[in-house]
């Protein structure tokens, strides 16, 4: 079975940084999108980034510019940079697959992150 978890949540200062990591486990990550999703109490969860295998990637307008989404397959690893947080920003961070084959999703635990003003 397929199996995320993410880590580097925390809290900082706006305009500060952090790196958030996922560990993919049970299967080959190069057949899986990978992807970042945040959710706050009360609001459905939503996009922050995905990358394909072939590496294209999508990120919501909000954080366009300032995070960046990696994978290292050799690592089986993924990887959210977030650069000139915003107290906006705040929110539990899903890590999250999609195998291509099944179509079946996948989802982390989460990790909160908290951006102060």
């Amino acid at each position: 079975q397929v199996q995320l978890v993410e880590s580097g949540g925390g809290l900082v200062q706006s305009g500060g940084s952090l790196r958030l990591s996922c560990v993919f486990s049970g299967g080959a990550i190069s057949l899986n999108v990978m992807g970042w999703y945040q959710q706050v109490p009360g609001k459905q969860r939503e996009l922050v980034a995905s990358i394909t295998s072939g590496g294209i990637t999508n990120y919501a307008e909000s954080v366009k510019g300032r995070f960046t989404i990696s994978t290292d397959n050799a690592k089986s690893m993924v990887y959210l940079q977030m650069n000139s947080l915003k107290p906006e920003d705040t929110a539990t961070y899903y890590c999250y697959t999609k195998q291509y084959l099944s179509g079946l999703d996948y989802w982390g635990r989460g990790t909160q992150v908290t951006v102060s003003s």
